[in-house]
């Protein structure tokens, strides 16, 4: 998601809104550059703007319009990544599989941890 602002006055500025504060920045880059690389070199075509607020759209609106949401969480994020040829050539197999392998541990960490409000509202009644 790339938000170029329609008011520029003598310069254009371009921001990207979509990479998680908590990203390495470092990665996060390469990969916008290596996938912003790879669409000039494929001539594709960028999508069509949108001029409304698409968090007032309704989910037909969404795609009528083509517009598809991101990763609900890690696990959709992974699976995402895992068939994105341009991920893998970006970072280089070493890293690449190495960083899924630690993200999938992450995420099956998280999924298994058991919070406060799981003990506070089922502890009693299970």
């Amino acid at each position: 998601m790339i938000r170029i602002p329609a008011s520029r006055g003598v310069g254009t500025r371009t921001e990207v809104r979509c990479p998680d504060p908590a990203c390495n920045p470092y990665l996060a880059f390469a990969m916008m550059l290596n996938s912003g690389l790879d669409g000039i070199k494929n001539n594709l075509e960028a999508p069509s703007s949108v001029d409304q607020d698409i968090f007032s759209m309704t989910a037909a609106e969404k795609e009528a319009a083509g517009i598809e949401s991101l990763p609900a969480n890690l696990k959709e994020a992974l699976e995402a990544l895992k068939v994105n040829p341009i991920a893998e050539e970006t970072l280089g197999s070493h890293i690449f599989e190495n960083y899924i392998d630690n993200k999938e541990k992450e995420w099956d960490s998280y999924r298994t941890a058991v919070t406060d409000w799981e003990l506070e509202n089922y502890l009693n009644t299970y």
